[in-house]
């Protein structure tokens, strides 16, 4: 039985109490809000030569000189994928991830690495797992070498 002042189920779900607070008229009013001009999202590339494709000057050269260098030293049996929308060099698992941005280009090496490697990116913006190496500065293609033979030591 229903005791005075208790509601029902299907007045607690659909006919809830309004608060009933003084707000200025105008919080009363919605705002309009204007569709924002995006541009249309590009498909996710499916190869790295779709990715590459899309990357503009001087970013390409950048990134180019990144998949040189780790390709340099992957076994000869790993592959490039996409992975997470950007280009990835894979041995049983994917050992790096590069990509390229409007003012840098990236490689997520692992936050392990990064770690490993404090001192000798102390001259770069690194984030958890990821170095970012300006567009304007030549590549550390001996640095990346290293870190990529690193990274591979320690996935097996």
């Amino acid at each position: 039985m229903k005791k005075p002042g208790q509601r029902t189920a299907t007045q607690r779900h659909h006919g809830r109490k309004k608060k009933t607070t003084a707000r200025p008229a105008a919080s009363k009013r919605r705002r309009a809000t204007r569709a924002k001009d995006s541009p249309e999202k590009k498909p996710a590339p499916k190869t790295v030569e779709e990715y590459f494709a899309a990357v503009p000057e001087p970013a390409r050269s950048a990134l180019n000189q990144i998949r040189e260098a780790i390709r340099s030293v992957v076994p000869p049996e790993a592959t490039e994928i996409i992975s997470y929308k950007i280009p990835a060099f894979k041995h049983k698992k994917v050992l790096v991830w590069y990509a390229a941005f409007a003012n840098h280009c990236s490689l997520f090496p692992t936050a392990a690495l990064i770690d490993a490697f404090r001192d000798e990116l102390k001259d770069f913006s690194t984030a958890k797992g990821t170095v970012h190496f300006p567009l304007d500065h030549p590549m550390p293609v001996d640095l990346i070498q290293r870190m990529v033979k690193e990274r591979q030591g320690r996935s097996g």
